[in-house]
């Protein structure tokens, strides 16, 4: 009989082998790391024994791995928030209204490319792309449609939106205004994650640094004036779609988390103030046992870098809170309807590993923007997660899993030694200047590939099983006259305002971003007085210029 985990694979394990060999030669984690064939108390112990107090502890207690709720989903289920956005403000704000009606309990807001780039959708440089991706967002006008009929004190708004993200929060408030809205009581996130645009995703228009000044005149404002808004959503989604590992994306996302953190203080704000408001954003892709892992090791090593780093004194300053969204870059346009299969299966591994908000991709998006079907069906995963698997029953029920608990600790090793890594260049910023960050997405996106292609790595439908061409069905198409239709509006804007004092704040904003003034109330200040989105950049970009983007292969 074997006693310890050598002699099982030396003995029992190795005669079944010899008898039937394996089907793989290199079971591997996304970083490439193996994968064992069996995991023991062995591999997890140390020094003899599992240190169930400093690596796992309660729920609802440090270092949080198990959920930063003692109740968790047995108090209330995660925030169901479908990411939506298209064309004018008018059609989504009735895809909404729709999503509200249907269960969903949060809004996430996709915006266009000129939208998120600086541009108003009269511009040149925003013809054919106004409304295509998401909505168009130009002015105060648009934003009031948007929300119109839906009380912002009562949901929670997510807004996906990085380099305008400032603006766009500007907007927020002044529709809120317009309501209402007791601002202490308006809550949601803007992303504002500008680090990982200069990384990943190339939304960017500023440089890195008076982007930073964004991001922290945007804390300050919001510890006085909208104490219960999440001030940036620090992503690691974008990173992993771009082909970065598991433990990278930790990695990468706790490194740009202390550069906010460290910017923050630079202005003078204290730790506790705002680090509470601080939320993130993770990708969940394929590998089930890996994503849960992952985000418990994120949890973590997040307590730890704010209680020993930043010397946090405050519990919910060491609670990660994040929103998880499905795999984007998982999804395929071939047979889409296993597209359904991957997301639920993506969904429960988020829930498992302890989100507090969750958006299920839809079958089509490989192929375009969401129909209205799709999204209900996606939503509808969400609710049957929740409502009928059980697994919200309990509080982490995967604590315990000897493979769940050797791969948490190796996520969290991998990703410190990212986090050390840029901290030897000199923090994420510089780091992203030397294009650290984007070689090392790189080289795994390119290894991840050449696997898929070597069929080291079974897509189904795509490497294997494959069919022939099959017929897709209705899709989503953004009316052609969007672009016109916004054109129209804002003629109608300009006309309709007091031209003479939008001039005026705009000049007032040059001013102040020449200054070290915080910005939003000047920003507000503008929204509010039917100043355009687009105009506002252009000063901007006056004073600051733009970022160009460096080629790093």
């Amino acid at each position: 009989m074997s006693t310890s985990k050598r002699e099982w694979q030396e003995g029992t394990y190795q005669e079944a082998k010899e008898r039937s060999p394996e089907r793989d030669a290199a079971f591997q984690t996304s970083s490439g790391k193996p994968v064992e064939p069996l995991y023991t108390p062995e591999d997890v112990s140390d020094n003899g024994g599992f240190d169930y107090e400093g690596k796992l502890g309660y729920p609802g207690a440090y270092p949080y791995t198990r959920g930063i709720q003692p109740t968790m989903y047995r108090g209330r289920f995660w925030t169901m928030r479908q990411y939506a956005g298209f064309g004018t403000a008018e059609e989504s704000n009735e895809r909404y209204k729709y999503l509200l009606s249907q269960g969903q309990t949060g809004l996430s807001v996709a915006f266009d490319l000129p939208t998120q780039i600086g541009y108003d959708a009269d511009d040149p440089m925003a013809a054919s792309e106004v409304g295509k991706v998401g909505v168009s967002i130009c002015s105060i006008r648009d934003m009031e449609t948007l929300f119109d009929g839906i009380p912002l004190d009562e949901v929670t708004t997510s807004m996906t939106i990085n380099a305008t993200a400032s603006i766009l929060l500007a907007l927020y408030v002044a529709v809120a205004k317009r309501q209402g809205a007791d601002l202490t009581k308006i809550g949601g996130t803007t992303q504002h994650d500008i680090l990982k645009e200069y990384v990943a995703r190339g939304t960017y228009i500023f440089p890195p640094r008076p982007s930073m000044r964004l991001v922290t005149d945007v804390f300050q404002y919001c510890r006085t004036e909208l104490p219960s808004w999440n001030t940036i959503s620090i992503s690691g989604y974008h990173m992993r779609e771009a082909g970065c590992t598991a433990a990278q994306e930790v990695g990468f996302t706790m490194a740009h988390a202390i550069a906010y953190v460290e910017a923050g203080l630079e202005t003078g704000l204290v730790f506790d103030e705002f680090a509470p408001r601080l939320a993130f954003f993770f990708a969940c892709h394929g590998n089930f046992l890996e994503e849960i892992a992952k985000f418990r090791a994120a949890r973590r090593l997040w307590a730890r870098i704010a209680k020993e780093r930043f010397g946090a004194k405050d519990p919910r300053s060491m609670m990660l809170r994040f929103h998880t969204q499905t795999g984007g870059a998982t999804l395929t346009a071939q047979q889409v309807n296993n597209n359904i299969v991957r997301t639920t299966f993506q969904a429960l591994s988020a829930v498992l590993g302890g989100t507090q908000s969750l958006h299920t991709n839809s079958k089509d998006e490989a192929l375009a923007l969401p129909t209205q079907e799709a999204a209900e069906l996606a939503l509808r995963t969400q609710q049957i997660i929740a409502y009928e698997s059980g697994v919200g029953d309990t509080v982490d029920p995967v604590a315990g899993s000897y493979v769940i608990e050797q791969l948490t600790d190796q996520v969290e090793a991998e990703a410190q030694q990212y986090i050390d890594r840029i901290d030897a260049i000199g923090g994420a910023l510089t780091a992203i200047e030397q294009g650290f960050q984007q070689r090392e997405i790189q080289e795994s996106a390119f290894r991840m590939q050449k696997d898929i292609e070597a069929k080291r790595r079974v897509v189904v439908g795509v490497n294997e099983y494959v069919e022939e061409e099959e017929t897709i069905g209705d899709l989503m198409r953004v009316n052609p006259v969007v672009g016109e239709r916004q054109r129209k509006r804002l003629e109608d804007l300009r006309n309709d305002r007091d031209e003479a004092r939008a001039q005026q704040l705009l000049e007032q904003l040059g001013e102040a971003a020449e200054g070290t003034d915080n910005l939003m109330p000047h920003l507000v200040a503008c929204v509010e007085n039917s100043v355009t989105l687009g105009e506002i950049c252009h000063v901007l970009r006056g004073l600051w210029g733009e970022y160009q983007g460096t080629l790093t292969i």
